[in-house]
């Protein structure tokens, strides 16, 4: 295998992390209720998580450090400043994770229960129990990519789907590309990049990237991003043909309809795999993102197999596994996760932006581009908006 596909497998972590139970919500609610019509915030979400991957795998590699630990040491601001923005970003990160982990938990259920009408409280348990074991005794980044395999093949199903559905290349053209926000829809804008661009998933790349050539990491994340693109797309397309509100069974039933028990079959383990990928990656980005920012990379307790380190995705899985079992349905927790998301990520990308702007941190040829400037401040910008929009509506209602 050549160094620049080896980085591609290597990326796939990422979109194991991001094609979750989230994005087939997310994607497939946009779809039930306005067709293929928010298409282009899936085209945007998706060069936005390419060029904040990169930046994150970026100033890794040129620091030799990762990115938490050159937002709590080399953002070129006032000490006082550095160490208030590293608390909101922790906070903000985490919170984000532990939305993002009862989502995972709830669609890998729903995965089961699409099939199996086995009791909730009980499916719950042995998923989190699984999730538990996997990240105590294996290599999360193994993990991720045997199970992304089977996430893959329901994705390559979804791609059939869309094709079936005959859309018509030319509405999908214009759909991709011109922005149109109808009425009602900017939740579900801010979850479609929320659930994209994961903010966690910039210290998750950050840590993957540590130590690698980078020419090879962005053709690596380029290829592995733009992979999970289609396959959100193609959900999105697909579910545009579903009546009536969006939930898994209806969804199930759609892979029924094309394919008979077998294609159901298929979407349940597929959504399973989605939800047990994310609910190893979630907790596992959490330390991470912890350890880079507060931590000692090469303090013992810092290890993977540390106390700090495991006390860190333990908390993530243990209150994820909390609100799964409260009985709350799925869809609204989901959505809300990755609007969540979406409304964390403007500051982690403000920081992002500094640092890949550093001359001192980066040197002259490494810092960012202007077209990697603009497309930062428009994903800032956009998901400012939208949050202000959903802020206004809210306090107005």
């Amino acid at each position: 295998m050549s160094r620049r596909w080896a980085a591609v497998v290597l990326n796939a972590v990422i979109v194991a992390a991001f094609i979750g139970p989230g994005t087939v919500t997310a994607a497939a609610s946009a779809g039930s209720k306005f067709g293929s019509t928010l298409l282009w915030a899936m085209t945007f979400s998706v060069v936005a998580c390419f060029v904040l991957q990169e930046m994150s795998a970026r100033i890794t590699i040129l620091s030799g450090r990762e990115l938490g630990t050159c937002f709590r040491s080399d953002l070129a601001v006032a000490d006082g400043l550095r160490r208030v923005l590293v608390v909101l970003v922790l906070a903000a990160v985490v919170i984000g994770c532990t939305a993002y982990q009862a989502g995972n938990l709830l669609g890998a259920v729903a995965g089961i229960g699409t099939v199996f009408p086995l009791n909730a409280s009980w499916m719950t348990g042995v998923v989190v129990v699984l999730a538990g074991l996997l990240l105590a005794l294996g290599s999360p980044r193994r993990i991720a990519a045997g199970l992304t395999a089977l996430v893959a093949i329901m994705g390559l199903a979804f791609v059939g789907l869309a094709i079936s559905a005959d859309p018509g290349v030319g509405k999908l053209l214009k759909d991709g590309l011109i922005p149109t926000v109808p009425p009602g829809s900017e939740t579900l804008i801010l979850a479609l990049l929320g659930t994209t661009v994961v903010p966690y998933n910039l210290f998750l790349g950050s840590g993957v990237a540590r130590g690698r050539d980078l020419a090879d990491t962005r053709w690596g994340i380029a290829i592995a991003v733009g992979l999970g693109g289609v396959i959100s797309m193609s959900v999105m397309v697909a579910a545009s043909g579903l009546e009536g509100p969006f939930s898994f069974s209806v969804l199930g039933d759609l892979f029924g309809d094309r394919w008979g028990a077998a294609g159901r079959g298929l979407f349940a383990a597929g959504l399973m795999a989605a939800g047990l990928t994310s609910a190893v990656t979630a907790p596992w980005a959490a330390a991470l993102t912890v350890r880079s920012l507060v931590g000692d990379a090469g303090a013992k307790r810092w290890a993977f197999a540390g106390t700090h380190f495991r006390g860190v995705w333990m908390t993530i899985l243990a209150i994820g596994a909390g609100v799964a079992l409260s009985g709350v349905r799925p869809v609204p927790v989901i959505v809300a996760a990755q609007a969540l998301n979406g409304a964390i990520l403007p500051m982690v990308a403000i920081l992002l932006l500094v640092l890949g702007n550093d001359r001192k941190l980066l040197g002259p040829e490494g810092v960012n581009s202007r077209g990697f400037n603009a497309l930062t401040v428009l994903v800032i910008g956009l998901c400012l908006l939208l949050g202000w929009n959903q802020w206004h509506a809210l306090m107005t209602s």
